[in-house]
């Protein structure tokens, strides 16, 4: 576990972390839509159990979820995940995942330093070379915060996902570990 300045811990989530990482989720999900593949419609009829396989994940394997809470017996307040790509010829990468941060606790480094302790984490991977993620291209903040962390834009994916009729682009952003 560690913990930031303002004492923000992150630690691994677990199976028992379940209910308070969907809850959590769902909430990004309905805030944020266009940052998001999943719709707030489809994890609903999914149910929270759709995650069980990622949180029982193994940060040796390079798959995993964090999350960030004010004090170890606090709400969990953020969340970020790590899912390494299975195939042979792509065991070398793996993309960031459901990055959010609570709305009440915005502003306070949260998200950086649950992107660092992945990035960390990630770097003690073995085999583990690239880190990938996708970022709405106008979340400028998302995209600051990355660009501060060594990511460094390769693409842009123009009409990635359609919420509501409206179109939004991704930029697709990676860092080599």
């Amino acid at each position: 576990m560690s913990s930031t300045a303002d004492t923000v811990l992150i630690r691994q989530l677990g199976p028992a972390d379940r209910d308070a990482y969907f809850r959590l989720r769902l909430r990004g999900l309905q805030a944020h839509p266009e940052s998001f593949g999943q719709s707030y419609e489809e994890a609903l009829a999914k149910g929270a159990a759709q995650h069980d396989a990622t949180l029982q994940g193994s940060q040796a394997e390079g798959n995993f979820l964090l999350g960030a809470y004010a004090s170890p017996d606090a709400t969990l307040i953020g969340v970020v995940g790590l899912l390494r790509y299975k195939a042979d010829k792509e065991r070398h990468k793996a993309n960031v995942v459901g990055m959010y941060v609570a709305q009440e606790a915005t502003g306070r480094g949260i998200g950086r330093a649950l992107l660092s302790e992945l990035l960390a984490r990630a770097a003690r991977v073995d085999g583990l070379r690239q880190v990938q993620l996708t970022v709405g291209s106008r979340n400028d903040a998302a995209r600051k915060l990355y660009e501060s962390l060594g990511f460094r834009k390769y693409g842009c994916e123009v009409g990635a996902l359609n919420v509501g009729g409206v179109f939004h682009d991704e930029d697709l952003m990676m860092r080599l570990l």
